[in-house]
């Protein structure tokens, strides 16, 4: 087979792996990546279905092929993906977007290409969801796109069934990876240039719990213990499985980034237990603390819903209670988003959305003000920035330090995948301003 393929990804950083994996796929076909939709042969959307805003997303972009499959009958249009997998969106989207010739689900990413030569060899679409087995393939093959960042599924699933989350229902109960597996991918990410690995997971600290296998902390250590020039990430931790082990691994070893994503999502406790996180305000605030006793300049960030069902005026000051004592360094902020099928969509006192909108809003500016002032401390100091990127409408490069925060910087030669010396002039907001010093 031969041609071009062009993927869009939706939702979080673990689909964007998944279209990785999807790449790694239709290249091993012989299909080649282009540049834009309107050049593909196939066309792919890796779809999330987290929060309705991404779900209406892809469906305005699927919408909007219907032309460019009257003007190119031979172009493949596949939709897979989270979304797919909720019960029933698979014959909604076939019906509303009868043009989409190939719908997969989460647990047959692996069969794509199975699903495409059934396609050629037919007219009809083919329509495969399945059910998750239990099973975790290793050795995957994939094609990375985000150098110098290699990320690297270290679980599947989860087992947490917070009341608002639809992921325990669309990609199963919680698996690991055998640490053999995920510490040889490691160590080749490094070898081939990479330098720098996220472990993923909806759950990533409670990895091989209740095996007889390594348990996270380990592997964390296993993993910086190889050798090269690399930093260490991990996303997304759940603070009831944070252990004093896991915060004693990333202090005793240089290259674990000393910054955790450490959701909190409330912090009134009656809102905590009505989203089923089997941890308190205090529970919380206590692993912050010891977090900062062992890592007094670790960088903290944190995910946060507005307008849970239920939450009452005094439930939000709780929450703007504890982002003033946490003093993130960032969070990501949402409104809450009703998912079919899960408990919290069941359940009575709907916040209406003008009174979500009023709150996220003064909850934004908050976390903006705790990160600006974090910002601030930049000016002046010189940083180590792994280069990533560069923005053409800036026309400068970009990277971040270990602590996550992005800076901008000139330079005359390409200076993505090093690491630099940046010494900080200016910060705006969550980004900082600079310039090179020296070059590792």
């Amino acid at each position: 087979m031969s041609g071009k393929y062009f993927i869009t990804t939706y939702g979080c950083q673990m689909n964007v792996h998944d279209s990785e994996r999807i790449a790694g796929i239709l290249s091993g076909m012989g299909y080649e990546a282009c540049d834009s939709i309107e050049q593909a042969d196939i066309a792919v959307f890796n779809t999330c279905c987290i929060r309705e805003n991404a779900e209406n997303h892809a469906y305005g972009n699927i919408g909007m092929l219907k032309k460019l499959k009257q003007a190119n009958r031979n172009l493949i249009i596949c939709v897979g993906g989270c979304m797919m997998q909720q019960i029933g969106k698979a014959d909604i989207l076939h019906k509303k977007f009868p043009y989409v010739d190939i719908i997969f689900g989460t647990h047959n990413l692996d069969n794509l290409q199975s699903l495409i030569e059934k396609k050629l060899a037919q007219k009809k679409a083919v329509i495969e969801i399945l059910e998750c087995d239990g099973s975790v393939k290793e050795d995957e093959a994939m094609l990375r796109s985000s150098y110098p960042n290699a990320w690297i599924n270290i679980t599947f699933g989860c087992n947490n069934f917070c009341s608002y989350c639809i992921v325990p229902y669309v990609r199963g109960r919680e698996r690991s990876r055998q640490s053999s597996f995920v510490i040889d991918e490691a160590r080749e990410m490094v070898a081939e240039g990479y330098k720098e690995i996220t472990l993923l997971g909806q759950n990533v600290n409670s990895y091989n719990n209740g095996t007889d296998d390594i348990k996270f902390p380990e592997l964390l250590r296993r993993i910086a213990a190889i050798d090269g020039k690399f930093r260490l990430r991990f996303m997304t931790s759940h603070p009831k499985d944070f252990s004093e082990d896991l915060v004693r691994a990333i202090a005793d070893n240089e290259k674990i980034c000393n910054c955790v994503h450490l959701p909190v999502q409330s912090g009134s406790d009656r809102i905590l237990k009505e989203m089923n996180r089997k941890y308190t305000s205090g529970d919380y605030l206590r692993k912050v603390e010891m977090l900062k006793k062992y890592i007094p300049s670790c960088a903290i960030t944190t995910d946060i819903i507005v307008g849970f069902p239920g939450e009452t005026d005094e439930d939000f000051e709780d929450t703007m209670r504890l982002v003033r004592t946490v003093g993130y360094d960032s969070a990501f902020t949402f409104v809450y988003s009703r998912r079919e099928g899960t408990v919290a969509d069941r359940m009575p006192d709907q916040v209406p959305e003008e009174v979500s909108k009023e709150r996220i809003m003064r909850l934004i500016d908050l976390v903006n003000s705790q990160t600006r002032e974090k910002s601030a401390t930049y000016i002046g100091k010189t940083v180590e920035i792994l280069c990533e990127d560069y923005d053409d409408r800036k026309g400068m490069y970009l990277g971040r330090d270990e602590y996550g925060r992005m800076a901008y910087f000139a330079s005359d030669q390409n200076e993505i995948g090093n690491f630099l010396d940046v010494k900080i002039e200016d910060a705006n907001g969550i980004s900082l301003k600079g310039e090179i010093v020296n070059k590792r």
